[in-house]
């Protein structure tokens, strides 16, 4: 990490201390524990925003006084200002938090009026912080006017805090607010070092491209909270390419993520409604519109039962984004997944396609319900999946459980076509010196590097921690098998009492059957039809099957047991079901895997069911050398001396 990284660092961690410190000097006592980042996230934004147009702020206001004694419509307004300063907000009160905390009088109206006077483009994001109620409480409590002037005396101007400083600091005191209200931070802010390498991999099929003069990229996250993924995305494009014009677009459903994200996105350079608040699953509210790449970490094992007449109304539009299939209603994962996938541009005719990365447990991977199945089905059948990252555990938030990166391409490179690489980053992690909740380890730029690295190298050798796949190496057959039985005959009255009851039956065939004891089993059906033949009975089809039914009794020293037919006859109470998959010969596989174990087993291809699953922890398993006996009989003898020696100390003491 170089130096000035450090001190940046440095600096978002003292400043997001000093925000805090907000809480334990002004709120305490106030409002509940659980509360304090209702209030710190807000009145941070306004501070953020307040410093940002500091500068240009007295020429945009006489600027916009000159516009409205003309006439000028808002929105002409709106994009006068942005042609002449560069800003897509601004404010046109005189007011400020240092001239509001200069005097204790009628705070709480010039905290309001100050903030309406923000343009009407912004106006949402007071209305999802409920600023106004807010004011009111703090006003009511006599604590507004000690926070206000608080947070007027922090400089978070862009020449103290830098966009990713204020990025951290945002992390950092978004992890304490929803940490005070016992709510993982992990369903708003994904941390930055999981969304460094989604973006990481994300680009590098795509680096000499994005090179290129007049290069322009849209960026979409369909669960956007706090704006991270698309703000840290943005910022790799840049150092890429600092000429690349950007588009971001995302939807948030959370009404506090929504506003902090939206608020995040303007003072980073993005447009007014980059961020539009909704249920993505309910309705997409960029319906229509692909992107060239997106992004997108969605909540785990959430239930979908209140969008289920929604969903299911979309899922039988033909090739719709839910027509692929639909998962369980305890987990929507897979929907958001097919959602990013349809969200991804076409490939051109210039080669250029849509990247995505969406982040999941392991459930996407093997979910074996009707639902899933059929959507992996899709993406292999559509061949969308470039690579799938397991990431470390305990990188997250809100779990310490095992996570994945779906990495989604719809024109992979040519040597990527048809193929899945499979990289495990579990191992690639450092501690944090600080945990936050469930997060306790951290990916290094090393780390990170390690992945990009073996990501662009496409090995499939080991140690690498690559494998390279098809598709259809993860679809498979479960193939009912079954053991054929080994039969000799014998003839005992019970046998002979189940033949009796067959309306063909006659006592005269008594002395036949008795006559067949011992006879080899597989030949049993001819010769009791020769006899009855030589005796002049009649043997009815269904006498003779009947016949050598009741006398076959098992042997695992008789012969492989075959009808008269010559089908193999199965071994009652004796089934297996094999999962072969479709890149294997049935008949090899079963001669490598099942036979040498199972002597005499036979298949029915015809009866096999189809499905598919990603076993990634499977295919990375390297079993443990045992420990030498030798070492372990060593062990043991020195455990047993150890034991005799406190035996004869307690028999001494005795």
């Amino acid at each position: 990490m170089s130096t000035n990284t450090q001190a940046e660092g440095q600096r978002s961690a003292t400043a997001a201390r000093i925000v805090w410190e907000t809480a334990d000097k002004f709120l305490r006592g106030v409002v509940e524990e659980t509360e304090y980042g209702d209030y710190i996230l807000p009145f941070t934004v306004l501070r953020r925003l307040e410093c940002l147009l500091e500068p240009t702020k007295a020429d945009v206001v006489r600027f916009i006084e000159d516009l409205v004694k003309k006439d000028t419509p808002a929105h002409f307004i709106d994009a006068l200002v942005k042609r002449r300063f560069g800003l897509s907000f601004y404010n046109t009160s005189p007011l400020s938090l240092a001239t509001i905390a200069s005097v204790d009088d009628n705070v709480a109206n010039s905290v309001t009026n100050y903030v309406s006077g923000f343009s009407h483009t912004i106006a949402d994001i007071w209305t999802s912080f409920e600023f106004p109620r807010l004011v009111k409480k703090l006003d009511d409590a006599n604590t507004l006017h000690q926070v206000v002037r608080h947070f007027s005396t922090l400089d978070l101007s862009a020449a103290s805090m830098s966009n990713t400083a204020m990025g951290d600091l945002f992390e950092d005191v978004m992890y304490r607010a929803f940490d005070k209200k016992g709510k993982a931070a992990g369903a708003f802010y994904t941390p930055r070092d999981a969304i460094k390498l989604m973006v990481d991999v994300l680009f590098a099929s795509d680096e000499d491209s994005l090179a290129g003069r007049n290069a322009t990229r849209s960026i979409y996250d369909p669960t956007a909270g706090s704006g991270g993924m698309l703000l840290v995305a943005k910022d790799h494009l840049a150092e890429l390419n600092p000429d690349i014009e950007v588009g971001l677009f995302g939807q948030e459903l959370m009404d506090s993520a929504f506003a902090l994200g939206k608020a995040d996105l303007l003072i980073q350079g993005g447009e007014p409604d980059a961020i539009r608040q909704g249920d993505t699953l309910l309705k997409d509210e960029y319906e229509g519109q692909q992107f060239d790449y997106v992004l997108s970490n969605p909540p785990f094992g959430m239930d979908w039962s209140k969008q289920e007449k929604k969903v299911k109304e979309q899922s039988v539009v033909t090739g719709s984004r839910f027509s692929h299939g639909l998962p369980s209603k305890s987990d929507g994962q897979m929907l958001f997944l097919a959602h990013c996938a349809s969200k991804l541009a076409p490939a051109g005719t210039a080669g250029q396609g849509g990247r995505a990365a969406v982040v999941s447990n392991a459930s996407p991977l093997f979910n074996s319900d009707k639902g899933p199945n059929a959507i992996r089905q899709w993406l292999f059948d559509e061949d969308l999946i470039d690579a799938i990252i397991s990431l470390p555990t305990q990188m997250f938030y809100g779990t310490g459980i095992a996570t994945y990166v779906w990495i989604l391409d719809t024109n992979k490179e040519d040597g990527r076509k048809g193929k899945i690489q499979l990289i495990d980053a579990s191992g690639q992690w450092e501690s944090m010196r600080r945990p936050m909740g469930d997060k306790r380890r951290e990916m290094s730029e090393a780390n990170r590097l390690a992945v990009h690295e073996a990501y662009k190298a496409f090995e499939d050798a080991a140690p690498s921690i690559s494998h390279v796949m098809t598709p259809e190496d993860f679809m498979f057959r479960d193939v009912p098998v079954f053991k054929q039985s080994r039969l000799r005959t014998e003839v005992s009255d019970d046998a002979l009492a189940v033949i009796a009851e067959h309306k063909a039956y006659t006592t005269e065939h008594e002395a036949v059957i008795r006559g067949l004891d011992g006879f080899v089993w597989n030949n049993l059906a001819g010769a009791f039809q020769q006899r009855c033949k030589n005796a002049g009975l009649k043997a009815s089809i269904g006498l003779v099957d009947a016949v050598t039914k009741a006398l076959g009794v098992q042997d695992d020293d008789a012969e492989l047991a075959v009808d008269r037919k010559g089908n193999p006859v199965l071994l009652d109470g004796w089934k297996i079901t094999e999962r072969v998959p479709m890149s294997e010969d049935l008949d090899r596989h079963m001669a490598r895997e099942v036979l040498p174990f199972a002597e005499g087993a036979t298949w029915d291809e015809s009866k096999a069911k189809e499905g598919n699953e990603i076993p990634f922890t499977r295919i990375f398993y390297v079993p443990e050398e045992p420990r030498p006996l030798a070492e372990i009989d060593a062990d043991v003898a020195r455990l047993m001396s150890e034991l005799s020696e406190l035996f004869q100390v307690v028999h001494a003491d005795a």
